[in-house]
């Protein structure tokens, strides 16, 4: 598909939706929107066998939802995303980790969308006083082990698309990343 043309519809401080004019791959002509959205980055802080969870409230969805720490902020764009993982999870969480392992890349919505976020896991913990932003500020946290964490997917009470990602890349960094003990080695 080629772009033909593109003009801003809307911007604000947290994204731009464009139209771009397109020829699709049989000649003919089409449009399309697309969101534009600073890259963000979603961290899982797990404490044994404990995860650590952020419940707010989705103005879009008008609905408040659990899911793992994940964000990014006008004016942080160009953060690279181990600092962003590290600076979010200590704003909405107030937790600091002594170690931050990437687990992969994830698409947010890749047909209207060009965010994309990268999943970090978070280990060795250490407590601390969140610095939530403005419209973070109902925000509440918890911990959760893992087994009550996937009964609240199996009941439709974790429903983040990003989270149940990140989590899927998690186990298979589990599954596939074995030490010697048979124990997960986070490398």
């Amino acid at each position: 598909m080629e772009q033909l043309a593109s003009r801003e519809v809307y911007a604000n401080d947290w994204m731009t939706v464009r139209e771009d004019a397109v020829r699709r791959g049989d000649g003919s002509d089409g449009i399309y929107g697309v969101v534009d959205k600073p890259d963000y980055a979603l961290i899982i802080p797990l404490d044994g066998d404990r995860l650590h969870l952020v419940e707010q409230f989705r103005y879009p969805l008008g609905l408040r939802r659990w899911e793992f720490p994940q964000g990014t902020a006008p004016g942080r764009a160009d953060l690279a995303a181990p600092e962003l993982a590290a600076r979010e999870l200590r704003e909405e969480t107030g937790l600091s980790a002594g170690s931050m392992v990437e687990l992969g890349l994830l698409d947010v919505a890749p047909g209207l969308s060009s965010q994309r976020g990268r999943a970090f896991l978070a280990t060795d913990l250490g407590e601390g006083e969140a610095d939530r932003e403005h419209e973070e500020q109902d925000m509440r946290t918890g911990w959760f082990h893992r087994a009550e964490f996937e009964a609240m997917i199996a009941r439709g009470e974790i429903t983040d698309a990003q989270s149940l990602a990140a989590y899927a890349l998690l186990l298979l960094r589990e599954r596939t990343t074995r030490g010697s003990d048979g124990l997960p080695s986070w490398g």
